[in-house]
């Protein structure tokens, strides 16, 4: 498009019994924000993710709300010159006034509402074909435009993610016929969509519904309104498993939220508290407050932590973080990967207890306030528990825990990110660079923490914990990456040079670190070693960072994401890609999977 920012999606959760009160909201939630008493500047105020969106100089947007109406029943065509009828007659249509005034520069940079609730009738499948419908008219006012069509990006919250995946599915369909009738016109869907980031999306379910029926007796209305919506939290079900058939998973960004403790529906997380008895015998929660973290992740794709619950003031839809993190994905100009290649915990492990070891980090951009990745015992998030001083043992594969489903007995979704003991992968974007700092910064928080399961030690144990401040010095040849140990020379006023920094990495006991280049690289373009650790702890991590070659912004930092010089591999054969193939379905459904037959067989989803 042009360079341009692609068309944005904005989908909402789940409604409820009543979804009065969500049709009659313009924007579904995606302008409400959340104030931040106390803070200052940007961090004091956080308008909403559609008013930022508007706002911004960097990502800029416009609103194209009133372009798309949606019925309960079909409407007829008016008689329009510019839009044929098959666009303006149906249940999702284009309004042409409307349209010539809004698109008079075309479709980029415009942003979507999807209004699922005032389709008709209530159903994953009506909801996913409308969603088609969108995708298509908006390709057909790209071409009538003259303007190239090269797919939408789609932020999706809760139940939206479901809605998305309906989607995929009916984009996936074989038959021409049947993908003419849903407006498909038997395209992929990669043709459609072109990054997708899903906020506490259920992808493999949600855990209440495993829970007692009393429990579920607390929700009003569940039997008699909404059953196809809520049939698709089914946790016994692993129709997720099939998304990688249909869209490339290192095209979606699951950001799962933490902070149950937040979240304004006490039973939800009552009953999450209870699924983990029932599950793992610990009264840990590991949710949002609705959706467990172990539900909110896809096999094989990319997810983020962030401390926040599933809805509410504060949330994964109302905070900044889901705004920034989202806009590093679709725009960013640089992938970054963390690993742990060594480690060793030197203190803790005691003789008289059953000591188990947690690893985690945080990691925070510069100058804001808000966090691209959180770990913290009390997100109870981090990787572990290891029974080893090396953090080596007993950790099962990540992607082939979570293609298991969710009411498989057991959650043993705590192990690394990836092989290589990944640790982290997100975005980052070079523009974002304070007008006199150099290279991308971003503090990275280490933290070891130890649990005694026995009760004879102590049960929360800090190990070690410690910033580091990571700055990647791009446009050098060779590229550099340093760690400092403090801010004295990354501020806005006191940044020191590209050769200052490089004098005083090479000084005695210096708070700059010149970190070690890997050669040859193994899983990056480019790869840097460097140390971390004190007292209880010492470790070594690698971080690799990639140039985005396709951003859809503007050309010019297209060839800033090409700066890092190109890899020598020295013939060394390419690592697999993260992730594991799925694991066949478990037939180990145990008390959950009987306890959510009953549910089903009481609401008749």
């Amino acid at each position: 498009m042009d360079g341009r920012t692609r068309p944005l999606v904005l989908i909402r959760g789940y409604g409820g019994p009543d979804v009065s009160g969500e049709r009659a909201s313009p924007y579904q939630g995606f302008n409400e924000g959340t104030v931040y008493p106390g803070k200052r500047g940007e961090n004091y105020i956080y308008e909403g993710f559609l008013l930022r969106a508007l706002k911004s100089t960097r990502y800029p947007y416009t609103d194209a709300t009133n372009v798309i109406g949606y019925y309960v029943r079909d409407v007829e065509s008016p008689q329009d010159d510019d839009f044929p009828p098959n666009m303006t007659a149906g249940s999702v249509v284009i309004d042409p006034a409307t349209a010539r005034h809004v698109l008079r520069t075309g479709i980029a940079g415009t942003i979507w509402i999807y209004r699922y609730y005032d389709l008709a009738p209530r159903s994953m499948e009506r909801y996913g074909a409308g969603l088609v419908r969108l995708f298509s008219l908006l390709e057909q006012a790209a071409a009538i435009r003259g303007e190239p069509f090269d797919g939408v990006d789609v932020v999706a919250h809760s139940m939206g993610g479901l809605v998305v995946r309906e989607a995929l599915r009916q984009l996936h369909v074989s038959d021409a016929a049947d993908a003419r009738a849903t407006g498909a016109w038997d395209k992929p869907a990669c043709h459609y969509v072109h990054k997708i980031v899903t906020l506490g999306t259920p992808h493999r379910g949600i855990a209440f519904e495993r829970a007692p029926r009393w429990l579920l007796d607390m929700l009003p209305g569940l039997e008699s309104k909404g059953a196809s919506e809520l049939a698709a939290f089914d946790p016994t079900s692993t129709e997720f498993l099939k998304v990688q058939e249909w869209f490339e998973l290192d095209r979606v960004l699951t950001v799962v939220g933490t902070n149950y403790r937040t979240y304004g529906t006490a039973a939800a997380s009552l009953a999450n508290r209870l699924s983990s008895i029932l599950d793992e015998g610990t009264l840990t929660n590991r949710s949002d407050g609705l959706v467990k973290q172990s539900a909110a992740q896809l096999p094989g794709a990319p997810r983020t932590f962030v401390h926040k619950c599933h809805g509410g003031p504060d949330s994964l839809v109302t905070s900044r973080e889901a705004y920034e993190i989202a806009m590093r994905f679709f725009h960013g100009t640089h992938r970054v990967r963390l690993w742990l290649d060594d480690a060793e915990v030197l203190r803790g492990m005691d003789a008289f207890g059953r000591s188990e070891l947690f690893f985690g980090i945080r990691i925070k951009p510069r100058e804001v306030d808000f966090e691209l990745f959180h770990q913290s015992a009390e997100a109870e998030n981090c990787y572990g528990p290891f029974r080893d001083p090396r953090l080596t043992e007993g950790q099962l594969d990540l992607a082939t825990e979570l293609s298991k489903p969710l009411a498989a007995s057991g959650d043993e979704t705590t192990g690394w990110a990836g092989p290589s003991r990944l640790v982290w992968e997100g975005w980052v974007d070079r523009r974002a660079v304070p007008e006199n700092g150099h290279g991308l910064v971003f503090r990275l928080d280490v933290y070891v923490g130890e649990r005694d399961t026995f009760g004879i030690g102590f049960s929360d144990n800090t190990v070690f914990n410690k910033q580091y401040y990571v700055q990647v010095l791009l446009g050098e040849d060779p590229a550099r990456l340093l760690v400092h140990t403090g801010e004295q020379n990354l501020g806005r006023h006191n940044s020191a040079s590209p050769d200052q920094l490089m004098q005083l990495a090479g000084q005695e006991n210096s708070p700059v670190q010149l970190a070690a280049p890997r050669s040859p690289a193994r899983d990056a373009a480019w790869e840097w070693t460097f140390n971390v650790g004190g007292t209880g702890f010492r470790g070594v991590l690698r971080l690799g960072v990639d140039g985005v070659e396709e951003t859809g912004v503007e050309p010019e930092v297209r060839a800033v994401a090409r700066e890092l010089p190109a890899p020598r591999h020295g013939g060394e054969e390419p690592v697999p890609p993260s992730g594991a193939a799925p694991a066949p379905r478990s037939d180990n459904r145990g008390r959950g999977w009987h306890l959510f037959r009953r549910f089903r067989a009481r609401t008749g989803s």
